[in-house]
């Protein structure tokens, strides 16, 4: 398990922002509650963290592994600091990209969203040590606060959020809000609205 984990906190009386200060897509507009996590303030913590992330990881070879559906624009946008650091300075990154297929991997990124209760990153984490990766990190855009947390905390966490339930930046509900810039709290219509 790591250690204390630097991140921008989210204090659970956060209100967020008004949905007529962004651009939002209209038909979310009656679905949505507040914008939580600007656009812009999630792409300035992706860049720092991958700074941080090639800090952490030297020179070695990694591969990045997205793990899918949710996760996909955090990786992508993660990826292009990466490179464009690995263009601009002194230090370099060999990397390859892979989506979560497990074969044999020597040092790996995990890449993903949002850990909640942490129960699914722990599952995943110990069926990547039968292939006995030499070093295993694991970056989350997000970590809820949750009283149903098993206590994971990956290396790398962008935010850490109050226990509610946020779409946008390619985090879903049933599908839905993956195509929304910023991270919003979903409202009580829009959950009725799209639920299965």
């Amino acid at each position: 398990m790591a250690a204390a984990v630097e991140c921008v906190v989210i204090t659970d009386d956060e209100q967020g922002y008004g949905l007529d200060l962004f651009c939002i897509p209209k038909h979310y507009s009656n679905d949505l509650e507040r914008v939580f996590i600007p656009h812009g303030l999630i792409m300035d913590r992706t860049e720092r963290l991958a700074r941080d992330i090639m800090k952490a990881m030297g020179n070695h070879h990694i591969v990045a592994l997205c793990v899918l559906k949710g996760g996909y624009k955090f990786f992508a946008d993660l990826l292009d600091y990466i490179k464009a650091l690995n263009r601009n300075s002194d230090q370099s990154i060999p990397m390859t990209v892979d989506f979560i297929r497990l074969k044999s991997y020597c040092n790996v990124l995990i890449v993903e969203d949002i850990i909640d209760t942490g129960k699914t990153m722990q599952t995943l984490l110990n069926m990547l040590q039968d292939y006995k990766p030499n070093m295993v990190k694991v970056v989350s855009l997000l970590v809820k606060r949750t009283p149903r947390s098993v206590g994971y905390r990956p290396d790398f966490v962008g935010f850490e959020v109050p226990d509610k339930f946020v779409v946008g930046y390619a985090l879903d509900y049933n599908e839905y809000f993956r195509d929304l810039n910023h991270i919003c709290v979903i409202s009580e219509k829009g959950r009725e609205k799209y639920k299965a």
